[in-house]
């Protein structure tokens, strides 16, 4: 029995990750491909080409954010990307929704930016109890100045969904900077803990 029992789980291993992989896959590529009956009738793959491509959306989504990037990036586009933002921003509650998320995405995807470079170690939600974090940038400038300490901005995710969690400050010289990838972080916080990764402490941030 423990040798049917090992033998099932270690198949159950092996194929559980290739069918949810393939289940994400197929609904990505379903969602994507749907998005195409936006275009009209004579421009969709199907009638184009007479045969149904699938994920042939994914392609033209690629292709679209390829030419976006060359045109957003020259003189023309910049001034067309100001001029959007000044349209946007007179528009009350999208503006600051808009600019809310396009300030998070410059920052994340800033190739000199830190945020999320770094995985923390802070006592949280008490002293005594450590907890992972990704460091998201400096401290709110006046948070620092009521409390004068050097304040880190923080996110804290939750188990085991690490896409919500808990935006804290805390003094930099409490946080403890692991040797350790965001990767590698995000597996042990969704795995609750049962994969982890090599990881060494550095005393600051």
């Amino acid at each position: 029995m423990l040798h049917l029992r090992r033998y099932l789980v270690a198949g159950l291993l092996f194929w559980l990750p290739i069918w949810i992989t393939l289940l994400l896959v197929n609904f990505v590529l379903e969602v994507m491909d749907k998005s195409l009956a936006l275009l009209p009738v004579h421009y969709q793959p199907e009638n184009l080409f007479g045969v149904h491509i699938p994920g042939f959306s994914i392609l033209i989504a690629l292709v679209l954010l390829f030419l976006t990037g060359m045109l957003v990036t020259n003189f023309l586009g910049k001034r067309l990307v100001h001029f959007w933002d000044t349209l946007v921003a007179k528009i009350p509650l999208i503006r600051s929704v808009y600019s809310a998320i396009k300030q998070v995405l410059q920052t994340v995807f800033s190739s000199d930016g830190y945020a999320f470079r770094k995985v923390l170690l802070i006592e949280y939600p008490r002293r005594g109890i450590w907890s992972i974090a990704f460091l998201t940038g400096k401290g709110l400038k006046a948070a620092v100045e009521e409390t004068g300490e050097d304040l880190i901005t923080v996110f804290v995710p939750t188990t085991p969904n690490p896409t919500s969690g808990f935006l804290i400050m805390v003094p930099a010289s409490e946080a403890r900077v692991l040797d350790m990838n965001v990767d590698a972080a995000l597996k042990f916080v969704i795995s609750l803990g049962v994969v982890q990764g090599k990881a060494a402490v550095n005393e600051s941030v």
